[in-house]
């Protein structure tokens, strides 16, 4: 199984900085723009399936039974009820009876198409005819993610390794457990208002098993120049003060440093120029508000930054490859499915 080297694990496991800054928090944030799906598969016998690379984060959860993760590269490995396969930035994998190559499994859209009840090509529930007893299967996992239709996966995210597997202590198990069992009623009975309640059970699953890895993996030596408090003022600069025109010169200022310095240094923690991060980071606060709130476009476009509407949409289809009025129709015509 791919995995960072331990000095690119290490750079990612502090998730505050000295002055507060949660990345954590920020990185499951910015997925929220995308679509919370999620489905429950039982198996019985022999059994495997494959999970096509994807434009999101997500997790599959074993809640009884045994099975094999198979990852598109490495030795395939085993799991036991309880565990956790996290997806922090959509990586193919597959899951199985018993080891062997991925590319051997079906993909998820093939085991779907056996079972006649099944409408969702990446929801699969089950394809045994008795799969919807509990006590008839094997293996029974429930999976989440958050699908991108526009946008990229965080930087944060993108910086941990494809696949993480989380083996949850006692005390996370039960908190772990719980939260899965509420998300599997959500998907099987779809009540009144799951719209609102799979995208909170999601982010919940999502942060405790994203904790859990992090604690696991905190031991390791951490370079001193992991913690930058200059940039992560500047960060919390941007991310209070969205509105704000910022420039280069002045994100240097508030930090008093030059502009060249505080490029080359924020480039160097955040992965990305400043001006880069500030956009994508305004144009992800936009595509939330357009979804979660009926504020004008007119408002919405001041609020992150930008002059007028017309800014504002050039540089979400640039970002997102769509209008924001077309993106906001496509969200609310979602909403009103779920």
């Amino acid at each position: 199984m791919n995995q960072k080297s331990p000095t690119g694990i290490v750079a990612i496991t502090r998730t505050r900085t000295d002055s507060g800054t949660d990345i954590l928090s920020e990185a499951i944030g910015s997925v929220r723009i995308g679509r919370a799906k999620a489905c429950r598969v039982r198996e019985s016998g022999s059994w495997g399936m494959r999970f096509p690379a994807f434009a999101g984060s997500g997790f599959h959860i074993l809640l009884r039974g045994s099975g094999w993760l198979i990852p598109a590269a490495g030795r395939p490995r085993a799991l036991k009820a309880g565990d956790v396969v996290l997806t922090p930035f959509g990586a193919e994998l597959g899951f199985s009876h018993a080891p062997g190559p991925l590319k051997d499994l079906p993909p998820v859209a093939e085991v779907v198409s056996k079972d006649p009840n099944s409408t969702d090509p990446h929801s699969p529930d089950a394809h045994s005819p008795d799969a919807h007893s509990p006590d008839a299967a094997d293996a029974e996992f429930i999976c989440g993610a958050y699908w991108l239709d526009h946008g990229q996966v965080h930087p944060y995210l993108r910086a941990l390794p494809e696949l993480l597997v989380v083996s949850p202590g006692h005390d996370r198990a039960l908190q772990l457990r719980l939260l899965a069992d509420l998300l599997a009623v959500d998907v099987s009975d779809a009540p009144p208002g799951s719209g609102a309640t799979r995208p909170a059970l999601l982010d919940l699953l999502l942060t405790h098993a994203l904790r859990q890895w992090l604690e696991q993996n905190r031991d390791a030596d951490r370079p001193e120049t992991t913690d930058d408090p200059a940039i992560a003022v500047a960060l919390r600069e941007i991310h209070t003060s969205l509105h704000k025109p910022w420039t280069v010169e002045q994100l240097g200022k508030t930090v008093g440093m030059s502009r060249t310095a505080f490029t080359k240094r924020f480039t160097a923690m955040v992965g990305k120029p400043p001006m880069t991060y500030l956009t994508g980071r305004r144009l992800s606060h936009g595509a939330r508000l357009l979804r979660e709130t009926k504020a004008p476009l007119a408002t919405i476009a001041r609020q992150v930054g930008y002059s007028t509407e017309f800014a504002f949409g050039a540089a979400f289809r640039r970002e997102y490859g769509i209008s924001p009025g077309r993106f906001r129709d496509l969200e609310s015509r979602r909403a009103c499915d779920a």
